[in-house]
């Protein structure tokens, strides 16, 4: 029996395979037949009213299936329900694991099913005593990798569900028997065309990131500027930087949060000064965008600029030309601006609070990044993708079943951030390579989200001197990025 899934975990599988009941199609080896075949001895025969699955075809290529346990996945070649040689053509173990590795690799063929258990029948044996002697049984079919429960004591979980059947997608994804968590990959050869069209940095199959793979695929041929949106911690300068190793502009790429320079400064750094220009300019500087010449400009935290640097900034925006300070000549500037905001810039503009003619050239492109809570289902490939990236400091570590159903019921208000500092610090917790719930130190669900603060300078203020003249506990309390918080001081007078 299939199991439904609340909206949190839905992205985690792909759509169910499309079964229906209903008269089978007419047999190919007997003319004449309509419907069921009424020969017995045919193969295609069948009784009227079976279960048909649409579209046999197998689908092309290798899946891996890759352990991460307490102890290793081996291929049980004595196996009393395949023989030796097709169990070694459904499933093998890479030989280019690491020896001192805790993940092994398994080799899975369209055609071929294994059973996964820690018993002696099963294909792929697991040194885990909280799996079952055939667990599970996994198979590559029409719609993908299907994981079916034979029975198990302790259960299969995806994205932190117990389910009895599940199809998962052809990106990374997972699911986890016992202790040991599985992590499904294609092969390099069957993901060869993939991996040439993968967005740099961005993790997860869920329709809410197919959705903005597609959308940076597109808007990185242009030359367009692009208005990436997004709460803090969802990757928007993950997203700038693939535009821009997508984009194949031959020049530098230039990150710079516009909420960490007062106004003052402002035109030296977008636009540079000459030496002279004012007090304590004792050389030339060159400005952001010039530095940014034939490649992208990132301004993060764009909503923060203030009035008088967003007319200077509209025209350069309109006609590439730049004058640093106290020049006498203007510049051409081939540069490719992208933006980005945790604030509504419709709402500011509604509000007065931002330039309408400004937004519309920065919003010629809108990307909207999903929150993490709007995608659940990606969570386990998420926690493997950044326990991977402190692999060297913290060893290798995999999350169990029990963890990963606590991960998926958290509102996660500082989304991917937020998701991996806590693994990160669970990493250190843990005194072995699992992470459990104990683990796990997750913040309050009450806590306000940072694109619900908007404080003017005055408040600002107020607030930094509540805490003592403390820049780091009133961001905090503001629930905003320190160098926001630093610049609506910096804006006030306040340092």
């Amino acid at each position: 029996m299939k199991v439904g899934f609340s909206g949190q975990l839905a992205g985690a599988l792909t759509d169910s395979r499309v079964r229906m009941q209903d008269r089978p199609p007419p047999c190919p080896n007997c003319p004449g037949s309509n419907g069921p075949c009424p020969n017995g001895s045919c193969p295609n025969g069948a009784a009227s009213g079976e279960t048909l699955e649409l579209d046999r075809s197998p689908p092309r290529g290798t899946w891996l299936l890759e352990f991460g346990a307490p102890d290793t996945a081996s291929v049980n070649s004595a196996s009393s329900v395949n023989s030796a040689s097709s169990v070694n053509s459904a499933a093998s173990v890479n030989s280019a694991a690491s020896a001192n590795s805790a993940s092994r690799r398994i080799a899975l063929c369209p055609g071929k099913p294994v059973t996964i258990g820690s018993g002696e029948t099963a294909s792929v044996r697991v040194r885990d005593r909280t799996v079952s002697a055939a667990h599970c049984r996994v198979s590559v079919e029409r719609h993908g990798l299907v994981i079916r429960d034979l029975g198990s004591k302790n259960g299969v979980f995806v994205a932190g569900a117990r389910v009895a059947e599940a199809v998962l997608g052809r990106a990374p994804s997972g699911f986890t028997i016992g202790r040991t968590s599985v992590v499904v990959r294609e092969s390099e050869s069957t993901r060869a065309k993939s991996v040439a069209a993968a967005i740099p940095g961005l993790v997860g199959d869920s329709s809410a990131i197919r959705r903005v793979a597609e959308e940076v695929l597109q808007a990185a041929r242009c030359r367009a500027p692009v208005l990436i949106q997004g709460e803090s911690g969802t990757g928007k300068d993950v997203v700038a930087q693939a535009l821009h190793q997508l984009s194949g502009r031959k020049g530098a790429y230039v990150p710079m949060n516009a909420a960490a320079f007062p106004d003052s400064l402002a035109d030296s750094e977008l636009f540079g000064h000459q030496r002279g220009a004012f007090t304590g300019a004792v050389g030339n500087r060159t400005g952001a965008f010039e530095q940014a010449d034939r490649g992208t400009l990132f301004l993060d935290e764009v909503a923060e600029l203030s009035p008088a640097i967003q007319v200077r900034l509209l025209r350069v925006v309109e006609d590439g030309h730049v004058r640093p300070l106290g020049g006498k000549e203007q510049r051409r500037v081939n540069v490719r601006l992208l933006s980005a905001s945790w604030a509504d810039l419709n709402e500011r503009v509604l509000q007065g609070r931002f330039r309408a003619d400004l937004y519309h050239r920065l919003a010629t492109l809108v990307i909207t990044l999903p929150a993490l809570r709007e995608r659940k289902g990606d969570i386990p490939a998420l926690c493997v993708a950044l326990l991977e990236r402190v692999q060297g400091e913290l060893g290798p570590k995999v999350v169990t079943a029990d963890a990963l159903d606590r991960l998926a019921g958290y509102s996660w208000p500082g989304n991917v951030r937020e998701l991996g500092g806590v693994l990160y610090r669970a990493g250190l917790r843990a005194p072995s390579e699992c992470i459990e719930p104990e683990h796990l130190v997750l913040g309050s669900h009450k806590r306000r989200r940072a694109e619900l603060v908007v404080l003017t300078p005055a408040e600002a203020r107020e607030l930094y001197e509540l805490h003592g003249r403390n820049t780091s506990a009133a961001a905090r309390a503001a629930c905003v990025p320190r160098s926001t918080f630093r610049g609506w001081l910096e804006r006030d007078g306040s340092s």
